[in-house]
């Protein structure tokens, strides 16, 4: 059976416990803590765990082959015991900080012990020797990403789509020994993913000394994670690949624009893709004092503190909408420094439909602190910004167009095998059609250019260029978007629908943002309240 068949498999169950009144969030939980248990065995008896990290009495074994309210009544005792290091009489069963946080507040909200006994039956089921060769991380990952497909709130604003994350991290290169940073960590991915790349670099870490590696397992990766849910989504994804963390794990509860971000040691790598709002419009609040441009803008903020964060030479690649690339006031002020202090060498451009939030447009951002010849230089250290657009007539994808690997393997071509974006470049790649797409009539990017290289995904500006023609916007396109589309080929009302509500969303936060910098805090907040009353509490 393979992990794509097992979380089809596990994913059914959820229609079984909708009569406990359980939605598709609610069951991901549900599942998670009773996943987990069972994983921990069977990494265990594979020995792929040379010990169980769980207490006695509260294992796999503790739970099968039970049934009716005294399974349910373990089940709850098991939950309670890993929250709190101890049972119900008070007596101290584990004293291991992680597993505390991993189940801390764990709590089922299943009501019927059959239900909790058909999960247990179909987790025993399932041949988990096909499983482990596949990789049981993967399995949960796979979980992750179920659920946030088929969820149509929030669900997948913390997981990036895997073959972006992979393109990102084949790109940057981490090696071991370096210092590896998520500020905005969801799920983890992006730490995962370097930590899998470095064990493929290094016949699974068989390469390295006895420190290195010990090295890496507590003390390579760092995230910081907000919501406390989502962080114990991360810490079971980190043990099942491996990864220890230090004392709190490898993901750390906190807020990056507040004190948890401001402690953070130096990275040489940082991977991010933070959430979109602004501080009073999210889930975050902005409370830095650190950082030189205040703005109630989180991308600014994150952007602010990731390129402060680098070590001199260190790199980093970033997802930011469009707004980041355009917007002006602290906007241009903080591309500016980001261009001083680092080397800005690439943006992709990404394409439509591939998060959550199908109106929001997207980019990564690659840059090096320092410049391209002394990585401690701190002024005009970017001289070229080389663009790949991977967005202009591209399909909306979706569940009937997936967004895959094959997408961005132009894109890598052209990157180079240099991490610091410093390899070799030829401006041209004509990948899905490019030749075929139009160009506007008038555009600054064209002055000048041969009409085929025009036609290019991938292209070159000067940092002179960029400040003379677009005033430091990085907002740069040259191909024209096809005005006529065939109605067979539109995507789904509900995508269209989803489209113009995100492109809304973040329009009303920009509003938002400008309306406090500009000292109008009163109306800004009457304008949110009038926004609640209309379409209930805003988050």
């Amino acid at each position: 059976m393979t992990n794509n068949a097992i979380v089809q498999k596990l994913w059914n169950l959820c229609d079984v416990l909708r009569d406990d009144g359980i939605n598709y969030s609610d069951y991901v939980t549900e599942l998670v803590l009773l996943l987990f248990i069972k994983m921990v065995h069977e990494n265990t008896e594979a020995g792929v765990l040379k010990e169980h990290p769980l207490p006695e009495g509260c294992r796999w074994t503790d739970l099968n082959g039970k049934s009716g309210i005294n399974l349910l009544d373990d089940y709850k005792r098991i939950l309670l015991s890993l929250s709190t290091g101890r049972d119900g009489t008070g007596r101290l069963v584990h004293a291991d900080p992680l597993i505390s946080a991993i189940y801390a507040d764990a709590q089922t909200r299943l009501r019927e012990p059959r239900h909790l006994e058909q999960m247990i039956k179909t987790l025993d089921q399932i041949d988990w020797f096909s499983a482990q060769k596949d990789g049981l991380g993967d399995l949960y990952e796979g979980l992750l990403e179920k659920n946030a497909n088929e969820t149509k709130s929030g669900a997948g604003q913390y997981f990036t789509p895997r073959a972006l994350i992979n393109t990102m991290v084949r790109c940057l290169k981490p090696q071991p020994g370096e210092r590896i940073q998520d500020p905005a960590a969801g799920t983890a991915g992006f730490l995962i993913s370097a930590h899998e790349y470095i064990k493929s670099q290094t016949d699974d870490l068989y390469d390295l000394s006895t420190e290195q590696k010990a090295f890496q397992a507590t003390h390579a990766y760092v995230g910081i994670e907000l919501v406390p849910g989502t962080r114990r989504l991360a810490l079971m994804n980190c043990l099942l690949h491996g990864m220890e963390g230090d004392a709190e794990g490898v993901v750390h509860l906190g807020n990056a624009l507040g004190q948890a971000g401001a402690g953070l040691e130096k990275a040489d790598v940082i991977l991010a893709n933070p959430p979109f709002g602004t501080s009073k419009g999210g889930d975050a609040s902005i409370t830095r004092d650190d950082l030189t441009y205040k703005t109630s803008n989180k991308q600014l903020a994150f952007l602010q503190h990731i390129y402060r964060n680098l070590k001199p030479g260190g790199r980093a690649a970033v997802v930011l909408p469009d707004n980041v690339l355009f917007e002006a006031g602290v906007g241009t002020d903080v591309r500016r420094d980001l261009m001083h202090k680092c080397n800005l060498h690439t943006i992709l451009r990404l394409p439509t439909g591939i998060f959550y939030a199908q109106g929001v447009k997207t980019n990564v951002l690659f840059f090096t602190k320092g410049s391209a010849t002394d990585k401690h230089q701190e002024e005009n250290c970017t001289e070229q910004v080389w663009v790949y657009d991977l967005r202009t007539n591209m399909p909306s994808f979706g569940k009937r167009t997936p967004f895959g690997e094959q997408h961005l393997k132009p894109f890598e071509t052209v990157y180079g095998d240099d991490p610091t974006g410093t390899s070799e470049r030829k401006e041209g790649e004509y990948s899905f059609h490019a030749e075929a797409i139009e160009l506007p009539e008038h555009s600054e990017e064209n002055e000048g250019v041969d009409p085929r290289l025009a036609h290019s995904r991938w292209r070159s500006f000067s940092r002179p260029w960029i400040a003379e023609h677009k005033g430091d916007s990085l907002d740069i396109s040259w191909l024209k978007d096809s005005g006529s589309v065939d109605a067979a080929n539109l995507p789904e009302p509900s995508v269209l629908a989803g489209e113009a509500m995100g492109e809304l969303v973040q329009a009303l936060g920009e509003l938002d943002a400008l309306m406090r910098e500009l000292g109008a805090e009163e109306e800004a907040d009457g304008s949110r309240m009038l926004l609640n009353e209309v379409l209930g509490e805003v988050k």
